[in-house]
């Protein structure tokens, strides 16, 4: 437990060191259960070992993405619950990788608070490692930040890095792309990780009820339906692209469908999204209600139930639909790929 690196000036001044090597001895054993290389360094050094096999990647690819948990946060320090946050963190990463048809192999966490409590900065790690397990990705290292002065003693941020490999030839290119091609809807499991600056405004969420609305949120309150973690489709998508030949994914993300989905698709070619297969998640037509926000703000905001979409030929189509459902999503057809110069048309 380091207990010769000790220093009370430091402590005087807000930061307690013996705190941070605690945070760190309770966390080991999540970090533990997201292990998949055979040369990793116990937690704690000043940087993480990963041994990459190749086996099946001859010309390989790295793919990295970063990407932080947002205002979602305020959720959790209302809510005093910080160990889904974490999945969040991983799932903004990770589900950005797996649109080049990257597998995820390592992620890194950074967490800056006004106080180290090493018992919130475990439960922070435990979501974050769990997220690492649901995308097959080893939480190899990390960084904690206790900056008094910089942020209220009872918040912190979370952000994280993922990296990924992919072999040059199954990098998901777009060009590949046609003109009759269908695209395939994978659910959401609520706002994810995006908007919430506009739900906190919504639903004042800082002097809301958050046990309200049940009813229209089929039994739990608004709490807890906003801090639903974010879905992650590392697995059922490299189980899809084992079989069928995937044209281009979307991860839907801030700037709704309007921005994400053109991003997979190339020029000449657009996107029509059948607006009656959209199947809409109950909290987004209660933000649209409360918020008397346009149908339009909405899905240029907001993911609307669907999480990440997926484009491949019509004729693939009932066996991708089919691949994916066997893998835990209850995927649906959206929309298709059409001639024109518009790169996405909602109707």
């Amino acid at each position: 437990m380091h207990e010769e690196s000790k220093s009370q000036a430091y402590a005087d001044a807000g930061v307690d060191i013996t705190a941070g090597y605690k945070a760190v001895e309770l966390m080991k054993k999540h970090v533990a259960r997201t292990v998949t290389s055979a040369k990793s360094e116990e937690i704690g050094g000043f940087g993480g070992l990963f041994e990459l096999d190749l086996t099946d990647c001859k010309n390989p690819i790295l793919v990295s993405g970063t990407d932080g948990v947002g205002t979602k946060l305020k959720l959790a320090f209302l809510l005093d619950k910080h160990n889904t946050v974490g999945i969040d963190c991983v799932a903004m990463c990770v589900n950005d990788v797996i649109c080049c048809g990257a597998k995820p192999l390592i992620f890194l966490d950074y967490i800056a608070c006004g106080k180290n409590v090493p018992e919130k900065i475990a439960a922070i790690v435990e979501g974050v490692a769990e997220g690492c397990v649901q995308a097959g990705a080893e939480l190899s290292g990390g960084e904690t930040a206790e900056m008094p002065g910089f942020y209220p003693i009872d918040e912190y941020d979370l952000a994280g890095f993922a990296v990924g490999v992919v072999d040059k030839s199954k990098v998901i290119r777009k060009e590949n792309m046609k003109a009759g091609d269908v695209i395939i809807a994978l659910p959401s499991s609520g706002v994810h990780s995006n908007g919430f600056s506009l739900v906190r405004k919504v639903f004042d969420v800082e002097n809301a009820d958050l046990n309200a609305y049940k009813e229209e949120l089929g039994g739990k309150g608004l709490g807890e339906t906003l801090l639903t973690p974010t879905k992650i489709y590392v697995k059922p998508v490299l189980a899809l692209m084992k079989e069928v030949q995937v044209k281009g994914i979307s991860h839907i993300t801030g700037g709704g469908f309007y921005e994400n989905i053109p991003r997979s698709i190339p020029n000449g070619l657009g996107a029509v999204i059948e607006k009656s297969a959209v199947k809409v998640l109950p909290i987004f037509n209660l933000i649209q209600k409360v918020g008397g926000i346009d149908e339009r703000d909405m899905y240029n905001t907001y993911n609307m139930g669907v999480g990440m979409s997926i484009v491949v030929a019509k004729e693939d189509l009932d066996k991708a639909i089919e691949i994916l459902k066997a893998n835990g999503e209850d995927a649906y057809y959206l929309g298709e790929i059409v001639a024109s110069d518009k790169k996405i048309t909602i109707k």
